[in-house]
């Protein structure tokens, strides 16, 4: 059995605020690691992608979004909603994060089908899925967490053991709300870790289908036009974003290429020689030197900085400055890949 949402906890940290408080501080609260780790905007457009690729990297769940996700039309309508998401569970207060994921669970409860990827059947033997099973949720929980951590210390600085070992077990409760057992889950960061690795594995159930290849093509080349929607007074514009070929922009999203596994990456079919190695690591060091440089308002997401006014400036002070204290990278948002976007 899962955790009901309405009893997932504060982090131990905050156990002792009075009710008003908690509800304040929300269900990780500032002196969490997620808190921490889920701060700066580049860092979650990076993280972004490259859990959702390794979600689709297991051939069920690749078949859920493939009959149940619409962001091959509309990619960007799905990144605002399930960032929105995301935030909302780590930064927002109790009742909004406890809300968000009751409503998540509703809706998954309806993302179940057939299996239609004949390699899919092949690599799993299943011939239907569903989104609630708790294995997939565990899958696409794991990417979230593991996307967090991977895109942190390749992208900002090293975590400690014991700061790895802190976020993965915040996390945990809010694994329980969704739905995945006790028994399931991990127990720390160590059996984690196992379970990626034996996920992985030659043996484990992840293997890029043609489903999957599909779908990532609009994951890292997607159409432009969408965004018009974003500025509906500029007349013509959106046929002037549709007209923009996806080579003259795929290459921004080489960065979140790289911290894909080197077999997972390979699947996909992807190019990744000198020329993709070389400007990805261009535009992370450009990243780097400018980040000293820019406000908190300016690189960091609004619904962290509201949180931070939220609490009285706590996680502000306390997260602001600094080189691995500062901020942080983006943790792909912990709702699932089939999730339906809200506007």
């Amino acid at each position: 059995m899962g955790l009901d949402p309405a009893e997932v906890r504060h982090d131990p940290a905050e156990v002792r605020l009075d009710p008003a408080e908690a509800e304040r501080h929300g269900l990780y609260g500032p002196s969490s690691q997620a808190w921490r780790l889920s701060r700066e905007s580049i860092l979650l457009l990076g993280a972004g992608p490259r859990a959702l690729l390794m979600q689709i990297a297991h051939p069920l769940v690749a078949e859920g979004v493939d009959q149940h996700s619409d962001f091959q039309a509309d990619p960007w309508r799905r990144l605002r909603s399930t960032l929105r998401s995301y935030l909302a569970i780590v930064y927002g207060t109790t009742v909004e994060g406890r809300a968000e994921i009751q409503r998540l669970n509703r809706f998954h409860e309806a993302v179940a089908g057939p299996v239609c990827d004949a390699e899919a059947i092949e690599a799993t033997g299943a011939t239907v899925y569903a989104a609630r099973d708790p294995a997939l949720a565990l899958w696409v929980h794991a990417t979230l967490i593991d996307a967090t951590l991977v895109a942190y210390e390749a992208w900002l600085a090293p975590l400690t053991p014991g700061e790895r070992a802190r976020f993965y077990e915040e996390t945990r409760p809010i694994g329980l709300a969704f739905g995945i057992p006790a028994d399931l889950l991990p127990i720390d960061i160590a059996a984690f870790d196992a379970y990626l690795a034996a996920m992985l594995g030659p043996a484990g159930p992840v293997r890029v289908t043609p489903t999957a290849r599909q779908l990532a093509r609009a994951i890292l080349a997607p159409p432009l036009a969408p965004l018009a929607a974003l500025a509906p007074e500029i007349a013509g514009l959106e046929g002037l974003l549709g007209a923009v070929p996806p080579g003259a922009y795929g290459w921004t999203f080489w960065p979140a290429l790289s911290l894909l596994p080197p077999a997972v990456r390979d699947a996909y079919g992807v190019p990744w020689g000198i020329r993709e190695r070389a400007v990805s690591g261009w535009l992370v060091a450009s990243w780097r030197a400018w980040r000293p440089l820019l406000p908190r308002t300016w690189r960091q997401m609004p619904q962290a900085l509201a949180a931070d006014r939220r609490v009285g400036g706590v996680g502000g002070a306390a997260l602001g400055g600094g080189a691995v204290g500062a901020a942080a990278p983006g943790a792909a948002p912990v709702t699932g890949p089939y999730h339906r976007p809200r506007d």
